[in-house]
């Protein structure tokens, strides 16, 4: 069976740098890394280095439901690319292009098949939608 490819995109207007800190710092992905505000994301921990683990704790904040989304980088380039592998072994790559000032973030994931393509891509893009809200705040 072939793997579907999910892309989404956002233009964040802060620097490459701004961009990149707030992405991977742990204090900054509890703070935007969820897709609807019933939602949070109470803790993470970003080991950024090819070989490194990153894991992200997202639960409703009624404490009904909550799962851990875990991954192992296989490529990081400063500022450029990141690439991980989820512990489900679908593989994911961020893109981080700098353009005038601006920050233009691509993910391309690979699709899982609990859910449809397209819940999977709002919920995704809900996600990167509350990044670009808390760095641009």
């Amino acid at each position: 069976m072939e793997t579907i490819k999910i892309t989404i995109q956002t233009v964040v207007n802060a620097d490459t740098v701004r961009v990149w800190d707030y992405y991977n710092q742990p204090e900054h992905i509890t703070k935007w890394n969820f897709a609807d505000p019933l939602w949070h994301c109470p803790t993470a921990t970003n080991d950024l280095r090819v070989g490194g683990r990153y894991s992200a704790r997202m639960e409703a904040k009624d404490g009904s439901f909550g799962f851990d989304f875990n991954a192992l980088y296989t490529e990081v380039t400063e500022y450029e690319k990141i690439a991980y592998m989820l512990d489900d072994g679908r593989n994911v790559e961020i893109t981080f292009d700098s353009e005038n000032g601006s920050t233009l973030v691509i993910i391309t994931f690979d699709a899982e098949d609990q859910n449809s393509v397209e819940f999977q891509k709002q919920g995704w893009q809900a996600i990167l939608d509350n990044f670009k809200k808390y760095v641009e705040r």
